[in-house]
């Protein structure tokens, strides 16, 4: 059993070779050490956006005002969905998982670019500094620091955003940084999985992980680049008052709406294609059956990539468009959820006559096909525009979101978490706890949103700090589930914690998976993942073979 990383000494540095175990981390670029420090910071930016969620729940458990006024409110919901969308579910996945796992997948040493990788974590770090010292402003004549955050929601829709006089200017720099860290790890990515993947592993014998990955890059290089210009176009008006979005000055405030829903629609994609994988991971690992489907499920994920693109238009049905384009848009909104579909079927095909085990992975697994199933439908409802002009910015939208983005995207990572946990620290988390853990956050979700269907249908905007009292029951039961789904994360968040530090040691291999990560010497990996080359001759889950022989030629050489 190898040393857990915070115990490890020498490591790759992107500079010399420092001596203490801090500059050892800050200056890693090794992909695992920089995957953990992105799980480090990225958690604990989901812990205050958590917070700050509850602050509004807390807020709207009763009508009138509670413990905010009506413009905190609007710098509460604000935060919390910059900090969750920008530093922490956008990047989440690929940043910690592509690049802690994804190059173990394929056989490979490193990224192919480490250096870049580190220096693509310090531009996320600078970015996330950025965005918090757009909090706060300081009164030099009063010698006051005063919260003055932005107050425009995530999406920083003009002609508001342009004339708020909240520091949202710095939140624009700090998400067009974001984006630029996003960009540049989607490159890295795609050159990793292009060029550095084990001797015999064509494209169709990678785990459907790196391609969930392999899409995701792609959404990042290609859609990024749009909304960096809308965020440049937005500063140029407001410093500058260039007319392009402002209509007193003859320009067109939808025309922003459009430039930034190109890219982020396309950016749900970017969210829920490695999730998939992660899905795709742990279904045949558990049901030890190899998968069904899975050059659809493969392919389905590039489908997904690609339509993304043409469906950015149904967040504009209330804002004014011809007839037709509502017409298209709703149509290829409703196309985008065939590969969808293809995936949740072969996923509950490799499922049926399999040996189920419902250890912690399988069960947030399971639940999430529960609540990304709901999220999808109801999203249905939504791609229509006779029933999406009623239910529009209401509570139905944004029950819809969190049940597609918290329970997709979110319990996904968390299924990473307990599938990879002991690859990476060599220790078991109690499984007891976890499982406890997980039926906690699922009830909880299902308590903190699925009201909100019912509030929204029957007319309950968002984003009002206060409401009618007829709402107000919707409202305490959410308020109920959120406190639910706080104890069960952090429940969940204690158990690995405790168990890295104090758990039971794991074997390589726990779980009798037959993915290349599970091959390594040793648990956590060494240094440079696989002492040997790997060669692959098989697909990556040949579970009705037994446990595949994978074949490493020392004398071989490597192109990484």
């Amino acid at each position: 059993m190898s040393k857990s990383y915070l115990e490890l000494g020498e490591t790759h540095c992107a500079i010399g070779h420092p001596k203490t175990a801090f500059w050892q981390w800050m200056l890693t670029v090794d992909h695992k050490r920089i995957g953990i420090m992105y799980a480090a910071v990225m958690f604990t930016f989901f812990f205050v956006a958590v917070f700050t969620a509850l602050m509004m729940r807390i807020e709207l458990f009763a009508p009138g005002a509670q413990i905010m006024d009506g413009h905190t409110f609007n710098q509460a919901f604000t935060l919390h969905g910059v900090l969750m969308i920008f530093l922490f579910i956008i990047p989440g996945i690929p940043a910690i998982f592509g690049n802690i796992v994804m190059p173990l997948m394929i056989g490979a040493k490193d990224v192919s670019f480490p250096r870049l990788n580190w220096f693509t974590f310090w531009l996320y770090i600078f970015g996330c500094l950025v965005a918090l010292t757009s909090l706060f402003n300081f009164n030099i004549t009063e010698g006051e620091l005063l919260f003055n955050f932005a107050d425009t929601g995530w999406t920083f829709y003009a002609p508001y955003s342009l004339n708020t006089g909240t520091n949202v200017v710095t939140t624009l720099v700090a998400a067009f940084i974001l984006g630029m860290a996003s960009i540049l790890t989607g490159l890295n990515f795609l050159v990793t999985i292009h060029r550095l993947r084990a001797p015999g592993m064509g494209f169709f014998q990678m785990p459907l992980f790196v391609w969930g990955i392999y899409a995701t890059a792609w959404i990042q290089l290609l859609a990024t680049p749009v909304v960096g210009i809308t965020l440049i176009l937005a500063i140029m008006e407001k410093y500058f008052g260039i007319g392009i979005f402002d209509p007193s000055k003859g320009g067109d405030p939808v025309l922003f709406q459009h430039l930034f829903w190109i890219y982020s629609h396309p950016a749900v994609y970017l969210m829920i294609l490695p999730a998939f994988g992660i899905m795709s991971e742990i279904i045949p690992a558990f049901s030890r059956r190899e998968i069904f489907g899975y050059r659809t499920i493969a392919l389905s994920s590039a489908s997904i990539a690609g339509i993304g693109y043409l469906v950015w238009g149904h967040h504009l049905f209330t804002s004014g468009m011809s007839d037709l384009a509502k017409t298209i848009f709703s149509f290829l909104t409703f196309f985008v959820a065939i590969p969808t579909g293809i995936k949740f079927y072969d996923w509950i095909a490799t499922m049926y006559k399999g040996k189920i085990v419902l250890d912690t992975p399988m069960l947030w697994a399971l639940g999430t096909i529960i609540t990304f199933a709901i999220g999808g439908l109801t999203g249905v409802t939504i791609a229509m525009v006779g029933s999406d002009i009623h239910l529009q910015d209401t509570y139905y939208s944004v029950a819809h979101f969190h049940y597609a983005i918290l329970g997709g995207v979110v319990f996904l990572l968390f299924a990473g978490l307990h599938y990879w946990f002991p690859l990476v620290t060599g220790k078991f988390y109690k499984e007891g706890t976890a499982k406890v853990a997980f039926y906690l956050n699922f009830i909880g979700i299902n308590l903190l949103w699925f009201p909100m269907f019912i509030a929204g249908y029957l007319g309950m905007p968002r984003r009002y700090f206060d409401y009618l009292p007829e709402f107000e029951i919707y409202h305490q039961i959410s308020g109920i589930g959120a406190v639910v789904i706080i104890s069960g994360l952090l429940l969940m968040f204690y158990n690995f914690i405790s168990s890295w530090r104090n758990g039971e040691p794991a074997p390589v291999n726990p779980w009798n998976a037959t993915t290349l990560e599970w091959y390594t010497p040793t648990s956590p990996p060494p240094l440079e993942n696989h002492t040997k080359v790997p060669y692959v001759d098989f697909g990556p889950y040949e579970y009705h073979h037994g446990q595949p022989k994978v074949k490493f030629d020392e004398n071989m050489k490597r192109i990484d």
